[in-house]
């Protein structure tokens, strides 16, 4: 009892705090991002790996070096056979000794292809961090004014809100009075409610957003984040077509990376190729020095009690002569190579196709976008004047409470529009900026 006292008053006395919502603009959503994600980890950490062995790729030339000794014993006394037929037996040893220290070195063209091969794996993979790079700060960029977009959203919904509870209390006040019939109180009513669920929609739908990029940033789900809002106005950009599409052509991730690939293969088929069908030359030097005397009884050293038996410097030169037949495993193994290139090469057409076509569709959506923005900046002008006539006739007791609710609705719809069509604008120009290969913020600016 004593314990529950105590946790009582702790909790009690201790004041409580909430943790509060984290301040974060778009440059430092960027750097969070990049420097916590785990994905991205996950590549920096294979980049590195690849960077190891491009600056030990020498290595290759370092010659095999192996040192064995061995003590044993002779089952028999070893003889020989004298010049008269006769057969003299040594003295019988029970135990002896051997040592062995050889050096070879096998050198072919193939190795200094391969160098170059674990150079090329290096830099494609440089390439595929910057890729997955890149797609995270897209994903985060368009997150980011996401977010902003549900929250005007949610301020839109809000001021309707409070424009149908100050009609509700208009409408009760003249119900009162005598002035409005029931079913105008109950009108409103209803149109209050029926911005309840929406609201709580948008709302739930904010977090989840919010959840989905503090996981992007490396942080906690349930991390409160208050985003900066954007300041200034989305500029409309002329955008040219074929500048655009040769850019993206050139430099768009996705092929880069595909291109460097195909460098990478064939390179391993060259390596292939000169490992099969040219010479290889093998070094090698061995010592084996073993021991004359008898161990136990006669000294380890002196008395040139180690001596030298095969101990020799070799150079090899082998040629495969089965290599050059088509059928051979070898000859196989570097078609199969060949094919891959065919399928790379026509998979990086397919590539470029197809980014010449997002890159179409995506600066003829942004235009459509940028005319239907246009087209409802208007709509918002004369939506706000009809709603603004509207309310001021039914105060007058002119018009309905339902004309009153329509106006309103197509007022917040052509906010809402705008919104959406100012934000689609600015998301469309973030992957546009991904598709051409170019530095964020370079199209996608806000002033």
């Amino acid at each position: 009892m004593k314990l529950v006292a105590i946790f009582f008053i702790i909790l009690t006395t201790v004041p409580l705090y909430t943790q509060e919502p984290r301040q974060i603009t778009m440059a430092e959503a960027v750097q969070l991002a990049v420097r916590n994600n785990l994905s991205l980890e996950t590549t920096r950490i294979a980049t590195a790996t690849k960077k190891r062995k491009t600056d030990l790729a020498w290595n290759a030339l370092i010659p095999t070096v192996s040192l064995s000794g061995t003590t044993y014993h002779l089952n028999n006394a070893p003889t020989t056979t004298l010049p008269d037929g006769t057969t003299m037996s040594f003295p019988e040893r029970q135990w002896g000794m051997s040592a062995a220290l050889q050096f070879s070195l096998n050198l072919n063209v193939a190795l200094f292809e391969g160098m170059k091969n674990t150079r090329l794996d290096f830099e494609g993979g440089i390439l595929s961090f910057e890729k997955a790079r890149a797609q995270l700060e897209r994903d985060v960029r368009k997150a980011y004014y996401n977010i902003l977009l549900l929250q005007e959203n949610i301020t839109v919904l809000k001021e309707s809100r409070s424009t149908a509870e100050a009609r509700v209390t208009t409408a009760e006040a003249n119900y009162r009075a005598g002035t409005t019939p029931q079913l105008s109180l109950l009108q409103a009513q209803v149109a209050l409610e029926n911005l309840r669920p929406t609201i709580d929609q948008a709302e739930n739908g904010l977090k989840l957003s919010i959840a989905q990029f503090a996981l992007y940033l490396g942080l906690p789900y349930n991390s409160p984040l208050n985003l900066a809002p954007m300041s200034g106005n989305i500029q409309f950009k002329a955008l040219n077509l074929d500048t655009l599409i040769a850019q993206a052509t050139a430099q768009k991730p996705e092929i880069k990376e595909l291109r460097q690939n195909i460098l990478i293969l064939d390179s391993g088929r060259k390596a292939r190729r000169y490992q099969a069908y040219t010479p290889t030359l093998s070094l090698g030097l061995n010592f084996d020095p073993a021991y004359t005397g008898e161990l136990g009884k006669d000294p380890l050293f002196g008395d040139d009690k180690w001596r030298q038996s095969q101990g020799m410097f070799r150079l090899t030169l082998a040629f495969g002569l089965d290599n050059y037949l088509p059928f051979s495993s070898v000859s196989q193994d570097i078609q199969g190579m060949t094919d891959n290139l065919r399928t790379l090469n026509v998979q990086l057409a397919q590539l470029i196709q197809g980014t010449e076509v997002e890159v179409y569709n995506t600066v003829l959506s942004l235009e459509r976008i940028r005319t239907t923005a246009e087209a409802q900046s208007k709509t918002v002008e004369l939506a706000q004047r009809s709603y603004e006539l509207t309310n001021q006739s039914y105060r007058s007791g002119f018009s309905d409470l339902l004309e009153v609710q329509n106006a309103e609705l197509e007022l917040r719809r052509a906010r809402v529009g705008i919104l959406e069509q100012q934000y689609n604008y600015l998301m469309g120009l973030i992957d546009l900026e991904y598709s051409i290969g170019a530095p964020f913020g370079t199209l996608s600016t806000v002033q």
